[in-house]
C-alpha cells in the first residue's frame, strides 16, 4: 500500500521564561493507506505535540512532514490549512464541532472548506456514524457519545487520506467507545491512514502496529 502520512525527524521546542522543553527528539513515523497505528506513551511523552504538527497544526522545529504526497511542514498557515482541509480528519476530545450549527451544517462546512460544496453523501456518512436521526440536532443538544460520533463525521466528512484522533474514547462510555473504535477501523478498511493517540488498551489492541513514545522519542 502507498505512504499516506510521512513524518522525518520531527523536532519540537517549547521555551518557557528560561526553561527549554524538548517534545519531540527525532520522531520519524510513516503510515500506509489502509493502516490502523496507535501512538502510546505516558502523560508528557510528546503523543498529543506529535499529532499536532501531523495535522499541521503546529510546524515542528526541526523534520518533515508529507502528507499524501504534498508537504505540510514549513508553509504558511492558510497554505497548511487547505491541505489540512483537503486530505486530514482530524478528532480531538475537545471536538471539532461550531457549537452554532447543526450536525448536518457542521459536515456540510467542512466538505465546503475542502472545495466541496456539494451535499452529496453526507446523509449516507451520518448514518454509518448513526446520527441520520440526530442530522438537525446542535451540539449543545447532543450526549457525549452523539458528540463524539458527530465530530468523527466532521473529521471523515471528506474521505481524508489521513485521519488523526487524539484520545478519541477517553471521555466515553464503554459501548459508545467500542462504537468509536470500530469507525476508526473501518476508516482504515476503506483505505485511509489512521493514527491514534490512546490510552486505552482495547484501542491499541484493534491497531495493526503500535508506536511507544518515551520522553519525546520512539520507544526501541
Amino acid at each position: 500500500m502507498p505512504t499516506a502520512l510521512e513524518a522525518r525527524e520531527l523536532y519540537r521546542f517549547y521555551h518557557a521564561g528560561g526553561d527549554e522543553t524538548l517534545a519531540l527528539r527525532g520522531v520519524s513515523l510513516r503510515v500506509h493507506a489502509g493502516e490502523l497505528v496507535a501512538v502510546t506513551g505516558p502523560s508528557g511523552s510528546g503523543k498529543s505535540t506529535l499529532l499536532a504538527c501531523l495535522a499541521g497544526l503546529d510546524d515542528p522545529d526541526g523534520g518533515m512532514v508529507r502528507i499524501a504526497g504534498r508537504t505540510m511542514s514549513r508553509r504558511r498557515e492558510a497554505e497548511r490549512a487547505r491541505l489540512r482541509a483537503e486530505c486530514v480528519g482530524v478528532l480531538f476530545q475537545s471536538v471539532n464541532l461550531i457549537d452554532h450549527l447543526t450536525v448536518t451544517e457542521n459536515v456540510l462546512v467542512a466538505r465546503a472548506l475542502a472545495g466541496r460544496p456539494d451535499r452529496k453523501r453526507f446523509a449516507a456518512l451520518l448514518e454509518s456514524v448513526g446520527m441520520a436521526g440526530r442530522a438537525h440536532a446542535r451540539p449543545s443538544q447532543l450526549s457525549g457519545g452523539e458528540t463524539a460520533r458527530a465530530g468523527l463525521a466532521v473529521a471523515v466528512a471528506n474521505e481524508p487520506a489521513v485521519v488523526l484522533a487524539d484520545e478519541p474514547t477517553g471521555e466515553l462510555d464503554s459501548d459508545t467507545a467500542d462504537t468509536v473504535t470500530g469507525l476508526l477501523a473501518r476508516m482504515a478498511h476503506s483505505g485511509s491512514a489512521v493514527v491514534v493517540v490512546t490510552h486505552d488498551d482495547a484501542v491499541a489492541a484493534q491497531a495493526d502496529r503500535t508506536v511507544a513514545l518515551r520522553d519525546g522519542r520512539v520507544a526501541p
